[in-house]
Parts: C-alpha cells; sequence; structure tokens
C-alpha cells in the first residue's frame, strides 16, 4: 500500500505545478496584452517595461520545458503570444524581429506566434495609413509578403500551424489592398 501515498504526492505535486503553470501563463498573456497595447500606442516606456516582466516570467517557465505540462494549452498560448508581443515590438521600433533563437523558444510555439504577429502588423499599418504615414503601412506589406514567402516552404500538414498559416492569406489580402487604395490615390508609389 506505500505505493499509494507515493502516487498521490506524485499527482499532488502534478497539480500544484498545473495551477502554478496556469498562473504564469495568464500573467504571460495579460503582459502580452500589455506590451502589444502599449506599443500601438507607441507608448515604449510602457511596452519595454511590460517586455521586461513578461521576458522573466517565460524564464521562469523553462522549468516546466521537460515535463508532462510542455505540450499544454496554457504553455503554448503563453510562449506564443510572448513571440507574437516581443517580436511586435521590435518590428515597430527596429524594423526586424528576433529569431526564434534569439528568444530561446520552441520552433513551433516560435510559428504561430509570427502567425498571430501579421494581425497586429495589418492593425499597424492600417493606423499608419490613418495617421498619413504611407512609407510605414507599405513597409508592413512588404514585411508580411517576406514573412510569407518563408513560410510557405514548410509544409504544416492540417495542424494548428496550418490553420494560423492560412490566416495570414487573410491579413496579406488586406494589406495588398490598403497598398493598392493608397497607389490609387497616388499616396505612394
Amino acid at each position: 500500500m506505500g505505493q499509494f501515498k507515493q502516487l498521490k504526492e506524485e499527482m499532488d505535486k502534478y497539480e500544484v505545478d498545473r495551477e502554478e503553470l496556469i498562473r504564469l501563463s495568464r500573467d504571460i498573456v495579460g503582459l502580452s496584452k500589455e506590451l502589444i497595447y502599449a506599443t500601438h500606442r507607441k507608448d515604449f516606456k510602457t511596452a519595454e517595461k511590460a517586455k521586461s516582466d513578461i521576458t522573466k516570467l517565460v524564464k521562469s517557465l523553462k522549468k516546466y520545458e521537460n515535463s508532462k505540462h510542455y505540450a499544454s494549452g496554457s504553455f503554448k498560448i503563453s510562449i506564443q503570444e510572448y513571440v507574437e508581443a516581443v517580436c511586435y515590438l521590435e518590428f515597430v521600433k527596429n524594423g526586424k524581429i528576433q529569431t526564434c533563437k534569439e528568444l530561446d523558444v520552441d520552433p513551433e510555439y516560435y510559428l504561430l506566434g509570427l502567425c498571430d504577429l501579421t494581425g497586429e502588423l495589418t492593425r499597424n499599418a492600417v493606423n499608419s495609413a490613418i495617421n498619413d504615414d504611407y512609407k510605414k503601412a507599405l513597409e508592413v506589406q512588404k514585411f508580411v509578403v517576406g514573412l510569407y514567402e518563408e513560410l510557405m516552404q514548410f509544409d504544416f500538414g492540417n495542424g494548428e500551424l496550418r490553420k494560423k498559416f492560412d490566416g495570414i492569406k487573410w491579413e496579406l489580402n488586406k494589406l495588398q489592398d490598403l497598398v493598392f487604395q493608397l497607389k490609387m490615390k497616388g499616396m505612394i508609389r
């Protein structure tokens, strides 16, 4: 009967870890939203603070990488939200994004985050055009085209990555329509 005591302890630890992971993931997702919204408003002080906080939380998730929790929805979503948020800030500030290696995240989760990033980039392009920054809108469109062309080289099968990748097509259509309208009005060449 001693085995049941050990099994109970293992199960109890699993639940404690699971609850901590859920809490950390919820905090990461919240900070990701804060970082993205601050970046849209060009409030880089708040965005950088959120980036610093979120990076610390993501590092604390490292202890779950080799556990049963690694493939959990909470873990996966928090990492892709992190990728989306920090890459968006980097793009807005410097016109580029961090690599998977620089962010030290799982490649699949990185790609999921990049697919989500295109929605924020589209919003950025539209806002730029509204604010008469047509050059920025064109820059975003070219970046998303380049990202799409790189991702087209992958065989994503029929999983989650395929669905998110297919979503890039919709964002790209919006961007191409925006750029076409700007060209037709003589706003860009």
